[in-house]
């Protein structure tokens, strides 16, 4: 997560980035009402803080494999599959953000007759912060559950060769504070995106997070982008190399979300992942994501549920520090703070973004001028 210290990067207010992401999307094909989607899950990383999925993705993840033909600009929307509480969706590689977003409005109305309802998604792109979908659910009063596989980046544990996407799995729940409980997290000790973020900063990646075949680790971000895609190096799960430090747990959890987003839906997994063939060139990723909506008033009631969930987030925070440790924090509450920190400022844009900006605005004709061009 960025830091709200000490801030120098130029700042674009959210209304004229908005507008221009929608305004570049439908330069590339993709219809306006899908592009006012896509551009919101993006921006909404940003207002949280979570830059490895906004901005900094905008051209490399999206636009650029639809011009590579990785992603396709209109997304179909086939209902494989649908019972009262569950329901199974063809993205026919489309916007992966466009179908989650159907996916979850069908979720919410089924969740709210019959108490819970599960989908899943296949043959589908980058779908932004699994959050996003989550949060859905939790403005409708209810609990939300994703996760989605991702291109092979993540060796098992004693392993050395990338498997496994970063496969998040995300819980948001409703409390009775300003924000929810809000757990986005990938599996891995370290997603791409924020390797992808170090590299447009010019930092290192931590020692430690990834594994090279000789057993060693990494921190030039540039090159462990590089190895990676080659298959030289895999970035570890949670808990860290081996055993000693609980990584075989992140391990489970890695392999639980491959599962269900690729069993649920019957669609591929692992390394049939990878957006590449045998000769090197490109093919579509075919991904899945599943999501789960509860309804906690088929329980105890919504307002028991918040109160419960709050005065247990409270109680954390509230418990005996660290030495030296400022705060505690619960899951949500620093991306709720980012929001407000940023919500009159607009989006910090690093030098490299700009650039890309730039580029796709000269690209398209774009009629837009930004801040940081004065």
């Amino acid at each position: 997560m960025a830091s709200m210290e000490e801030e120098t990067r130029p700042y674009v207010s959210w209304e004229q980035i908005n507008d221009f992401m929608i305004d570049a999307f439908v330069g590339y094909g993709v219809p306006r009402e899908d592009a006012v989607i896509c551009a919101d899950v993006l921006l909404e990383a940003d207002r949280q803080g979570i830059e490895s999925h906004g901005c900094n993705r905008f051209k490399p993840i999206y636009l650029d494999r639809i011009k590579n033909g990785t992603l396709l600009p209109v997304t179909k929307i086939d209902i494989v599959k649908e019972t009262p509480t569950t329901v199974v969706i063809d993205a026919n590689n489309g916007m992966g953000m466009v179908a989650s977003h159907k996916m979850m409005e069908m979720l919410i109305e089924k969740a709210k007759v019959y108490g819970m309802a599960g989908g899943s998604i296949m043959n589908s792109t980058h779908y932004g912060i699994a959050g996003y979908w989550t949060q859905m659910a939790e403005k409708a009063g209810m609990i939300g559950i994703s996760g989605t596989n991702a291109r092979p980046s993540v060796a098992p544990t004693f392993g050395v060769e990338p498997m496994m996407g970063t496969n998040p799995l995300t819980f948001t729940m409703p409390t009775d504070e300003p924000f929810p409980f809000n757990f986005d997290c990938a599996t891995s000790t370290i997603q791409n995106g924020k390797i992808e973020y170090y590299e447009r900063l010019d930092k290192p990646t931590p020692a430690g997070l990834v594994v090279t075949k000789e057993g060693g680790t990494m921190t030039d971000s540039g090159a462990i982008l590089r190895e990676m895609r080659a298959g030289n190096c895999a970035l570890v799960s949670l808990g860290g190399l081996g055993e000693a430090t609980g990584g075989y747990k992140g391990y489970g959890f890695t392999t639980i979300v491959e599962i269900l987003s690729s069993a649920l839906c019957g669609g591929p997994h692992m390394k049939e992942l990878s957006g590449k063939n045998p000769d090197g060139s490109n093919k579509l990723y075919r991904l899945g994501h599943f999501f789960f909506v509860i309804n906690p008033e088929f329980f105890m009631g919504l307002d028991t549920f918040k109160a419960s969930a709050g005065q247990i987030c409270r109680e954390l925070r509230a418990s005996e520090k660290a030495p030296g440790a400022e705060r505690i924090y619960t899951a949500g509450e620093k991306e709720w703070e980012f929001r407000q920190y940023r919500k009159d400022r607009g989006v910090p844009v690093s030098e490299s973004v700009q650039k890309e900006l730039l580029e796709v605005r000269d690209e398209l004709g774009l009629d837009y001028h930004f801040p940081f061009e004065d």
